[in-house]
Parts: C-alpha cells; structure tokens; sequence
C-alpha cells in the first residue's frame, strides 16, 4: 500500500507526463476515428451508380466510375502497372526483411555506430 501512495504521488507532482499520455490517448482515438470515415466514405465512393454500371464491359460492372476502356490497350497497360508495382513491393518487403550488406564499411554503420 505504501508502494502504491508512493507512485501516485510521483505521477501527482509529474502532471506534465499524465497530461502528454492523455493527449496523446485523445490523438490516437481521433486518428483512429477520421482512419475509419475515410475508409467507409472510400468505400461508398468507389461503388459504381447504376448508369456507370451500363457503360462498363462485364469485368468492371459495379467497380469503377466512367465510361469503360477504350481500346484493348487500356488492359494492358494497367496489367503492365500492376506487374511493376508487385516486382517493387517483393522486392522491397524482400530487402527490408533481410538487406544483405555485411560490410564494416557500409554507410549504414555510420548511423547504427
């Protein structure tokens, strides 16, 4: 009990600690509040309304706003994009999990030492 009366009244005469760790608290629920409106307004956004819906090919009913590709080159350069943005993704996943560079030398021992 007299362990307990001791952190309190340290806790008491550091009220600038108490009051970051409750701002901080407030912080991370409205950054968890405008995270969660952002993602349901992108959501409702993103669903195609009904005339949208006509105007697109069988495989992008319902999904995309607009009229629908013009050509055949439209698929294929956004299959292009999608193949260059996974080989950048493995790859970067692949080098932050394990980077490779053992050298004494390297420039990130500068940082690290």
């Amino acid at each position: 009990m007299h362990l307990w009366l001791n952190n309190c009244a340290l806790l008491m005469a550091d009220t600038g600690v108490a009051l970051q760790l409750i701002t901080r608290l407030k912080q991370f629920k409205m950054k968890k509040i405008c995270l969660i409106i952002f993602l349901l307004i992108g959501k409702i956004a993103a669903i195609a309304c009904p005339a949208c819906e006509k105007q697109q090919p069988k495989i992008l009913a319902g999904i995309t706003h607009g009229g629908g590709p013009d050509s055949n080159w439209d698929y294929v350069i956004v299959w292009a994009t999608i193949l260059i943005v996974l080989v950048t993704l493995f790859y970067t996943i692949k080098w932050l999990i394990k980077p490779g560079e053992d050298s004494y030398n390297h420039i990130k021992r500068i940082v690290l030492n």
